[in-house]
């Protein structure tokens, strides 16, 4: 019987025969296939509006659509990376590459091998790329910061938005210096259908607009992606607990206490890609998007069995705590040494005198 299950490490295996009973593992085929046609879709409607419009300054709105469709891109690619789609390696592969690399220029290679390590080390310092990075997510790491980073962990809180306006050109950027550094699964595949994707992006903006609306196009197409998409991210584990690389946890600790819900509805679920119900997608990575949803009863009535927290909030509140948990790490960061007068030396007086 479940009931007589003591041991923490069998706790997942119990919750995992609930969830694979209901079916909630099962491939959902059919809702990609409408998903990826009304993407598709959509992604034509931009780049068509785009050559429509032409030379104008009235672009800046197909940008910031294309912007919303770029997200919704990266949101399948997510899902084909973790084999939400077909359940097989070569298809959700090929899946991932089109519209990945060639589709929105970011490497499937790279973001599996960073996004799985994320998963299998969430919140843990010196294992999770995610708290690694510009931000600090402990006091440790705030307080232990020099220079530059030390200025920016100090202000981090405000600095957040406005950052996020960079990380489109950051995934760009990461997906390259992959395919050229890493040794990732057919690079050179990789490489071409980014350098495609790069090749024809660039063409295409330079070729219908001036120089200083292609500029500007650039700009606020991938700002408000790399917005967008840290909007989606930022919720799902910041202000929640940071792990050590020894801490002890079982997976299913592991994954709960250092994950946060959004509370989902049917524009929710969409606008955030199914990533607000993070607590149940950490659990289960191939769960298909749309059983996410029906998961997080169950999940959280398992959690509530076993006493285990389960935190679960509204958008604007997730970015409340996000905020203010980065703004009371920042505060540890050491304030940069006040700089008083300085008094002449004695060998500066003697040498103006002499």
């Amino acid at each position: 019987m479940e009931s007589a299950v003591s041991a923490r490490g069998s706790e997942y295996a119990v919750l995992l025969r609930r969830v694979r009973g209901a079916g909630l593992l099962s491939r959902r085929r059919r809702y990609y296939l409408w998903k990826s046609a009304l993407t598709a879709v959509a992604f034509a409607a931009g780049w068509t509006a785009f050559v429509v419009v032409g030379h104008s300054w009235w672009q800046l709105g197909v940008a910031a659509f294309l912007a919303a469709v770029f997200a919704q891109i990266a949101f399948l690619g997510h899902d084909a990376g973790h084999r939400q789609i077909f359940g097989t390696r070569r298809a959700d592969y090929l899946y991932g590459v089109l519209f990945g690399n060639l589709g929105i220029g970011v490497s499937i290679g790279w973001w599996t091998s960073n996004h799985n390590r994320h998963h299998a080390h969430p919140n843990t310092e010196g294992a999770d790329p995610d708290v690694m990075g510009v931000l600090a997510h402990s006091g440790d790491r705030a307080h232990a910061a020099r220079g530059l980073r030390r200025l920016i962990f100090r202000h981090q809180a405000w600095l957040f938005f406005p950052m996020l306006l960079l990380e489109g050109w950051s995934l760009h950027f990461a997906s390259a210096r992959a395919v050229l550094r890493w040794d990732i699964p057919h690079r050179a595949w990789e490489g071409l259908l980014l350098a495609a994707h790069a090749t024809g992006y660039l063409c295409a903006v330079f070729l219908v607009l001036s120089p200083a609306e292609a500029v500007g196009f650039i700009l606020v197409h991938q700002g408000l992606f790399g917005l967008y998409m840290g909007c989606t991210f930022a919720p799902n584990h910041k202000g929640m607990e940071v792990l050590t690389a020894d801490d002890s946890k079982d997976f299913l600790r592991r994954q709960v206490l250092t994950s946060r819900n959004v509370r989902g509805s049917l524009l929710i679920d969409t606008a955030l890609g199914g990533l607000n119900y993070q607590i149940e997608h950490h659990l289960f990575p191939s769960m298909p998007r749309p059983n996410l949803r029906r998961a997080q009863p169950l999940v959280a009535e398992f959690c509530a069995e076993r006493g285990l927290p389960y935190c679960q909030t509204g958008l604007l509140d997730s970015y409340i705590h996000a905020l203010r948990h980065l703004h009371s790490v920042g505060r540890l960061a050491r304030p940069l040494a006040p700089v008083g007068p300085i008094e002449p030396s004695a060998g500066a007086a003697t040498d103006r005198v002499g």
